[in-house]
């Protein structure tokens, strides 16, 4: 059974929206809310009882060094503030450089196709954690 994802990249006055399955991984860009505050969040309970996901994603930005910003905790603290919300858990990515990389595409919705960037990047780092940890066996597993 596949699980369904919806994946946020924030924004002070935007919201990238996403979605994707755990079966198929592939992010789908869905749409950009601009809304601030309440507004915001029943926008997103709309989203969130259309798509019924098992978890959502949220991208948190760092500066190109590692180091945090203004921005890290605000988008961390919109992390928390959907797990309370809606009791989904919530997966956390380091979204360094997703909307420059969605730039390139020169998508109709940026805000949406950073979304999209940053759930395929979860689904991208899971598969190889996965994939590492079932061929990280030891001799012994193999062992008659």
């Amino acid at each position: 059974m596949s699980a369904t994802f919806l994946a946020f990249d924030y924004g002070l006055k935007r919201v990238g929206v996403a979605c994707g399955n755990d079966l198929l991984r592939q992010a789908q860009a869905l749409r950009t809310i601009a809304a601030e505050g309440d507004a915001r969040f029943h926008q997103i309970r709309k989203l969130i009882d259309e798509w019924r996901p098992d978890a959502l994603v949220v991208g948190v930005p760092f500066h190109p060094d590692g180091a945090e910003h203004e921005i890290t905790q605000r988008a961390r603290r919109f992390a928390r503030q959907l797990n309370g919300r809606f009791h989904l858990p919530v997966h956390e990515v380091d979204e360094r450089y997703s909307s420059v990389e969605a730039e390139r595409d020169d998508p109709d919705d940026l805000d949406a196709a950073s979304a999209a960037i940053i759930l395929q990047q979860y689904f991208d780092e899971t598969a190889a954690r996965g994939f590492a940890s079932s061929s990280s066996s030891s001799p012994e597993d193999s062992a008659p």
